[in-house]
């Protein structure tokens, strides 16, 4: 009874943090239980059949593309050996470096009708050649496959490396050629790993929001923006939410599933990976394959970018970029902040009460980086607007908003976002300390927040480090949360992106965005340190968000 009741504080501390994070997606969801009639007509009518029509089928489109780049290449890295294979192990993942939103903006700058490839072949071939428009739905896909094929890349490749030779062995024991091997033994033993690769690609897709902005092509992220602020209607954009959010936990659901399946293939380095050279024509095939996938997805875009932000530096960089680099700055750094505490605090009560309930707490606290950012912008404004109409009328203040419009809001919705990406490294420290640590901490007279302090923060410190990190570049990409709550006049270097790209400015975009992506480069490299160490299923899954 006395350990229950000193623990009492810590457990309250975990249900805050996990009812901070489910507010938004219960706010959002208890639409459904009060339908408008006349919203829910307009949108039966004019909206959903195109929007499910539209996110279904790029969904179906990246689905295939992912699947495809992500577990060729994860083969022919892991079970071959061929010229650069080393070097593109992991600059294949440089693509998580990059935002699905900057990649966009560059390669509709670059193949568009007046960009410089179409206008360099229509000098070759004459005025009549023109390439299939790239602002479509077909473009959007191939493009967010780009972005999103590190994912299954990344998963595939380390099931493969670790049972890709054995495969390829039993099945020329029962007498298969290597292709009918790879079909019918390899894949169906990394299956799991592949699966949730791809569902993990699948709910980037559908909470994209700057990529698909791009393209012109309407999903439930641009219509619930359009629905805010075109149509001024929140109402309609809380319906629309309401929708996304279900569509956003069926994902997460699956992927949950998927990643419980994939305990029961083993993986592992125990023994030493074998590789098949390739010759000749395979070795140049597979070289120029992989060499392809990465100039599109991030060599042509970088150097683009360098190219366009040194021709628009000097007359474009002006006092408002330290503005735009302060506030990107201090947003990422405090939500990093808060996230880290956060995660402490559910990591560490999730360690002491060791019960189903508390374990709930902590999955609960987790679900906000399956539910796409125009979701939660609307989760945490509709109440934050209530509160704000409430202490207006009890005080008889003459403002009109005093939460709305602040950077709390922010924070409020980003930390609900990205806690899942503190929470996993945290959760990870906490379980390589020992319970025979923590008993001579206590024989020593620590307990409590002293036996935190004196224990495990200091035990804990790469593993927070990691966490303030990953929390820290996510919310510098960041765009919809931050675009829909920022107060006015607040922008960051994701906004400014936006806004340029909104016009058609494709080159005083680049200035920024080049910000973005070296700044994305960190938790690359912490990938592909986890990648080598076999550790990559839990950071491709957290860390590449």
């Amino acid at each position: 009874m006395n350990s229950s009741r000193r623990l009492l504080p810590l457990r309250l501390a975990v249900w805050a943090v996990a009812a901070l994070a489910a507010l938004p997606l219960v706010v959002v969801l208890s639409s459904l239980a009060q339908p408008e009639g006349a919203i829910w007509a307009h949108l039966g009518e004019h909206v959903l059949p195109e929007l499910l029509a539209t996110t279904a089928k790029l969904i179906a489109g990246v689905f295939v593309g992912v699947l495809l780049l992500g577990v060729s290449l994860a083969w022919l890295t892991a079970v071959y050996e061929f010229p650069g294979r080393r070097f593109f192990s992991w600059a294949l993942m440089l693509p998580l470096a990059m935002p699905a939103y900057v990649l966009a903006f560059v390669q509709v700058g670059l193949l568009d009708f007046t960009g410089p490839v179409q206008t360099a072949l229509r000098g070759w071939f004459g005025a009549d050649l023109r390439l299939p428009e790239i602002r479509s739905l077909a473009g959007a896909i191939v493009i967010l496959s780009l972005s999103f094929y590190p994912y299954v890349f990344l998963l595939a490749r380390n099931a493969f490396a670790s049972q890709g030779q054995r495969a390829l062995e039993v099945a020329q024991s029962l007498g298969l050629t290597p292709a009918q091997g790879f079909w019918r033994v390899a894949i169906p033993l990394a299956r799991p790993w592949i699966a949730a690769g791809v569902l993990l690609a699948m709910m980037e897709t559908l909470a994209d929001f700057g990529a698909v902005y791009v393209f012109g092509v309407d999903t439930f992220t641009t219509a619930i923006y359009k629905a805010w602020f075109a149509l001024f209607s929140l109402p309609a954009a809380t319906q629309l939410a309401s929708l996304l959010v279900l569509l956003a936990l069926a994902l997460m659901s699956a992927e949950q599933w998927q990643r419980g399946w994939r305990r029961y293939t083993p993986a592992g380095r125990s023994q030493v990976v074998r590789r098949r050279r390739l010759r000749g024509w395979a070795a140049a095939g597979a070289c120029g394959f992989a060499a392809l996938v990465l100039a599109a997805a991030f060599v042509v875009p970088v150097v683009q970018l360098l190219v366009w932000a040194v021709r628009v530096a000097p007359r474009d960089l002006d006092e408002r970029y330290p503005l735009f680099i302060g506030h990107s700055l201090l947003l990422a750094g405090l939500t990093a902040a808060l996230v880290v505490v956060l995660a402490v605090v559910v990591g560490y009560g999730e360690r002491r009460m060791r019960d189903r309930a508390t374990a709930l707490a902590a999955r609960i606290a987790s679900v906000g980086y399956a539910i796409p950012g125009t979701v939660l912008a609307v989760g945490v404004f509709v109440p934050i607007a209530w509160l704000d109409n409430w202490l207006i009328a009890v005080f008889g203040l003459e403002t009109g908003a005093v939460l709305k419009g602040t950077v709390a809001v922010m924070l409020l919705a980003l930390a609900a976002r990205f806690l899942a990406v503190g929470l996993q490294p945290v959760t990870s420290g906490l379980n390589r300390v020992s319970e025979h640590q923590e008993q001579a901490a206590r024989s020593l007279g620590a307990s409590g927040f002293s036996l935190v302090r004196r224990l495990h923060l200091p035990l804990l410190r790469g593993s927070l480090l990691t966490a303030a990190l990953l929390a820290f570049v996510d919310v510098m990409k960041e765009m919809p949360i931050t675009l829909m709550t920022r107060p006015f006049g607040w922008d960051t270097l994701a906004v400014r992106v936006f806004e340029m790209t909104s016009e058609g400015e494709w080159e005083r975009a680049a200035l920024p965005a080049v910000v973005l992506v070296l700044v994305g480069l960190l938790p690359v490299i912490l990938l592909t340190r986890t990648a080598d160490d076999g550790r990559a299923d839990t950071a491709a899954a957290k860390g590449g968000r």
